[in-house]
């Protein structure tokens, strides 16, 4: 059997992504879809810290809900060594490809030989699909660009270029329990450490039943000592959270961190939070 075959990176699955994607599934109907990336960032390999728009395993669940049959991720110290020649020769003889579609700043290979235009050249038994870039307002949709939205805390542009939500996930842990104290019960968890970070601020989410306001920040009413935390409030939520994997869907930044003198006062802005937040629902 004949597939066909894509090749990328694909941190976050953007629509640009998905246009690569949708190539290959559209080539040729009943072809399987295989698609070739890494294990983890190149950036691992030359000491530098990964920073990802979702982890891998989310982009890899969401490059099969755009229709990828199978994902193949490979160690960046396996293939960044050889050539682009060997390199394609390998995974047409594996593969046997009807297609092959990347997009069209894709590179592979040692020192990036392999690029569109090596691909235009190369005589093989394949089609190859270079698909253009995908503009929103003239402007290239890119990892990069959303990063650096997420960055500044635009999360509805970054959302309207994923084309689905950013999302944080983690699991539940204890907190100090102060929200209790003032009606704003809250479900704490960790930063996950190699994802782009937010700026501190308060963000309305959703998980896949409640809506909410979640504080990413130090919390700096209680002390200003904190360590970074993410606390999400559920809206009419009741049971216990404790230990269990929350998923949180990244809707928009509704105001940066503040400190309150009184608690009172803290109280009062979490109110006025989460009326904006049932302003969705209406």
């Amino acid at each position: 059997m004949r597939t066909s075959l894509v090749l990328g990176f694909f941190d976050g699955v953007h629509i640009g992504h998905q246009a690569v994607i949708e190539s290959a599934v559209n080539f040729k109907i009943g072809n399987k879809v295989v698609l070739l990336t890494l294990n983890d960032s190149p950036a691992k390999f030359f000491g530098k810290p990964a920073e990802y728009i979702f982890s891998r395993e989310n982009s890899i669940k969401k490059l099969k809900l755009h229709g990828v049959d199978e994902v193949v991720a490979d160690d960046f110290d396996k293939v960044h060594r050889i050539s682009a020649e060997e390199y394609l020769n390998s995974i047409i003889k594996k593969y046997n490809p009807e297609s092959v579609s990347t997009g069209f700043n894709y590179t592979f290979g040692f020192n990036k030989t392999g690029t569109p235009d090596f691909l235009k050249k190369y005589d093989g038994n394949f089609t190859y699909i270079c698909t253009p870039p995908v503009t929103i307002d003239n402007e290239i949709v890119s990892s990069t660009l959303i990063k650096n939205c997420l960055k500044s805390g635009d999360i509805k542009k970054a959302n309207k270029l994923l084309g689905s939500n950013f999302i944080l996930e983690g699991t539940i842990i204890q907190g100090n329990k102060l929200g209790r104290q003032i009606g704003f019960p809250t479900a704490n968890f960790d930063y996950p450490k190699e994802i782009v970070k937010i700026p501190f601020g308060a963000y309305i989410i959703k998980t896949d039943k409640h809506l909410g306001i979640m504080n990413y920040g130090v919390k700096p009413t209680v002390t200003g000592k904190n360590k970074p935390i993410v606390e999400v409030h559920l809206i009419n939520f009741q049971g216990d959270l404790y230990g269990k994997k929350l998923t949180v869907n990244i809707l928009e930044k509704i105001r940066d961190e503040k400190k309150f003198s009184r608690l009172e006062d803290l109280k009062i802005q979490l109110q006025k939070d989460k009326e904006e937040c049932l302003k969705l629902l209406s």
